[in-house]
């Protein structure tokens, strides 16, 4: 399954949050990054979607990413998907 195209990573970026809000997060809010990628991947998903998928939702406020890279955390935005 495709999650991006050459051209945006908007639905890998949907995609990643929906599997984030289905993991139980650990202490403060933690997901660990771990627990969205390997959901992500099996769902055939690429490396490189997942790159980018995070990237993108970083960049419209849906997450943040601890500079570990370690795990990510829900910024609060509000968060609308459409297929």
């Amino acid at each position: 399954m495709k999650f991006v195209d050459p051209h945006s990573s908007d639905a890998a970026a949907r995609k990643l949050v929906e599997i984030a809000n289905g993991v139980e997060a650990v202490q403060d809010g933690r997901i660990f990054i771990e627990r969205v990628n390997e959901p992500f991947l099996a769902a055939g998903g690429s490396g490189e979607q997942f790159r980018a998928g995070i990237e993108r939702a970083i960049a419209l406020g849906w997450l943040w990413r601890h500079e570990s890279g370690t795990y990510v955390r829900f910024t609060g935005a509000i968060c609308v998907i459409h297929d």
